[in-house]
């Protein structure tokens, strides 16, 4: 099976999950966190610079455990960002 390229919207949302989670992070010590979400401290450096834009499930779960942070909060930031026009149009 061969995986699609990633859209650029998708591209966008991972960052801005990445942002959130090191947002979250703040002061905290990456390998702390990494540690207790159960992935390398390689892995959450990738999720949070937007490398890995596109982490499984139970990842986005544990780090959200470790951090603090509902799935719901977290899901916030893979909607896309709508440009004006689109949000008048959805209105």
């Amino acid at each position: 099976m061969v995986r699609l390229p990633l859209t650029p919207a998708q591209v966008q949302a991972g960052r801005r999950l990445g942002a959130a989670l090191r947002a979250a992070r703040a002061e905290r010590d990456l390998a702390e966190v990494a540690v207790a979400a159960g992935i390398s401290p390689e892995t959450l450096r990738k999720i949070e610079s937007g490398r890995l834009p596109t982490p499984a499930f139970g990842t986005v779960v544990a780090l959200g455990r470790a951090l603090g942070i509902s799935l719901e909060d977290l899901a916030e930031n893979w909607q896309p960002v709508l440009s004006d026009t689109a949000r008048r149009t959805a209105s």
